[in-house]
């Protein structure tokens, strides 16, 4: 399947590059369609190739050296993702996973050099996303060295919510399945507190669950837990 180059254009990690550029890229792109709980790539494959997601969501998680499995990000619509040449590593350090029904487009890793050599502008962009990235693991790792449980929680799901909220009359709906072990995960924290600080906050109406549901009822009310003294 051929890629549609409107598709692209103008997300912004392409939208700088040239139009001679940009099909010369997608012609060596390959489309692929992930069903929900399908995986991208494992935990320790071959990096063969790096990726860009372009709908849909994906959760990255990682299992420790001691059998723990964390889980590291979730991979937004316009993200590069799997770029493991970037990172000077030979496999993928995690493992990526559809949360819904996804589209992702990937290209051979041996062609990062290429790509980002002969495109400056994108080189610019994956540099920025790469940042993006490290600044959101040195804050959650700020957050878990220095914040109680409660303000690390209500931290990840404000930042779900800005990253993949959806408006609707009673809030802002995250809109891909989220459990409490996801949050767990993502905050360092167990099940049994994320369950026990999710149920509270429903009964003060902060927030509303449900199976793989959240939803966020009173955003300023959640970040005044997440930052008390501001």
């Amino acid at each position: 399947m051929a890629i549609d180059i409107s598709l692209v254009r103008n997300l912004p990690l392409f939208r700088q590059m040239e139009p001679a550029a940009l099909a010369r890229m997608m012609t060596r792109a390959t489309p692929q369609r992930f069903a929900k709980g399908a995986t991208v790539f494992e935990q320790g494959a071959d990096a063969a190739a790096f990726f860009f997601l372009l709908h849909g969501r994906l959760k990255v998680s990682q299992v420790t050296a001691d059998g723990q499995q964390v889980m590291m990000r979730v991979v937004h619509p316009g993200d590069l993702f799997g770029f493991a040449r970037a990172l000077a590593r030979p496999d993928y350090p995690g493992t990526a996973k559809a949360a819904v029904d996804s589209l992702v487009i990937s290209w051979p890793m041996a062609e990062w050099d290429t790509v980002v050599e002969g495109n400056p502008r994108l080189a610019m962009n994956a540099m920025q996303n790469i940042g993006q990235r490290l600044d959101e693991a040195h804050t959650r790792l700020r957050e878990m060295s220095t914040q109680e449980v409660e303000r690390r929680v209500a931290h990840a799901v404000l930042r779900l919510t800005q990253k993949a909220g959806s408006i609707e009359p009673a809030g802002t709906r995250i809109d891909f399945p989220i459990t409490r072990q996801d949050i767990a995960e993502m905050t360092g924290t167990t099940l049994h507190t994320v369950s026990r600080l999710l149920s509270a906050w429903e009964a003060r109406g902060l927030v509303e669950g449900g199976r793989q549901k959240l939803m966020v009822t009173d955003a300023e009310g959640l970040a005044r837990i997440a930052d008390p003294e501001d």
